[in-house]
């Protein structure tokens, strides 16, 4: 069978099959983490903004391709605007639930996010997955790709490793509003809730974590490809769950709140 045959049974243009992507140069590179610090700095800049204070530092850039490096990098600007998370037409949408909600104990509402993460070849995506309570994170996982795969599976460990919430935040992007994701939510009975659009401050907790990460391991390190993300980040979660005191947790780690608050609930059920 030809080629031009395959690629008109799968709908395949023949552009795509022939196309060979090309690696990100170092200099766009660069620019993108100067973004992500910015960005750290500045959440409620959009790309206009953006350019302005790039320009300010001493870059030569345009707000094209501020947009276009923002899009890549699945940055928003956090401030209430239409269609704030990209989602898909197709995809389900849910309502938010924590309006007025008093988060009192451990795995009665977990969120999770996705963030950009700077390599020194390229650039990776990061999902985690947060109990709101104790701001313990319970599993995490990185990727190349902004496809479900890596949220899916991020989202079945936290499950198989630490039980289940009640409600399940996320914002409307598509990674969260797909199929396979939200399935397992509702096989399980655990309540979505998604943020509404041009809601900043949904998942400011996840929001908080990233800051952390970023300033406290990822700036101060130069990650050579996937794998030495992995280990360094990794190392940081377990520094942040077992011995990062936090002054919102009364001066004690995110672990030792997440556990003390199931072990006080399992004790009432007794």
């Amino acid at each position: 069978m030809s080629v031009s045959r395959q690629c008109q049974l799968l709908l395949l243009p023949r552009s795509t099959l022939y196309y060979q992507p090309q690696e990100t140069s170092a200099d766009e590179l660069a620019t993108m983490k100067l973004i992500d610090e910015q960005y750290l700095k500045y959440p409620f800049y959009g790309s206009r903004r953006m350019a302005d204070r790039l320009r300010e530092l001493g870059e030569v850039i345009s707000r094209k391709r501020v947009q276009r490096l923002m899009r890549v990098m699945g940055l928003e600007c956090l401030a209430p605007k239409p269609d704030l998370s990209r989602s898909h037409p197709e995809h389900k949408k849910y309502p938010y639930l924590l309006k007025h909600l008093d988060v009192t104990r451990a795995n009665q509402v977990w969120a999770a996010d996705i963030t950009y993460i700077p390599l020194a070849l390229g650039f990776a995506y990061l999902v985690a997955v947060i109990d709101l309570f104790s701001r313990a994170v319970l599993a995490w996982r990185l990727s190349t790709s902004m496809e479900a795969d890596f949220c899916v599976r991020a989202l079945e460990d936290a499950l198989h490793r630490w039980g289940q919430p009640e409600i399940f935040n996320t914002d409307q992007g598509v990674q969260f509003t797909a199929e396979p994701f939200t399935e397992i939510l509702v096989h399980r009975g655990i309540r979505i809730s998604m943020d509404g659009k041009g809601r900043c401050l949904d998942n400011v907790f996840v929001e908080r974590l990233w800051r952390s990460l970023k300033y406290e391991e990822v700036f101060l390190r130069a990650y050579d490809g996937v794998l030495d993300a992995k280990r360094g980040i990794g190392r940081y979660f377990v520094f942040f769950n077992e011995e990062r005191r936090h002054q919102a947790l009364g001066g004690r780690t995110p672990m030792s709140v997440y556990r003390d608050s199931i072990t006080s609930q399992r004790r009432a059920a007794a």
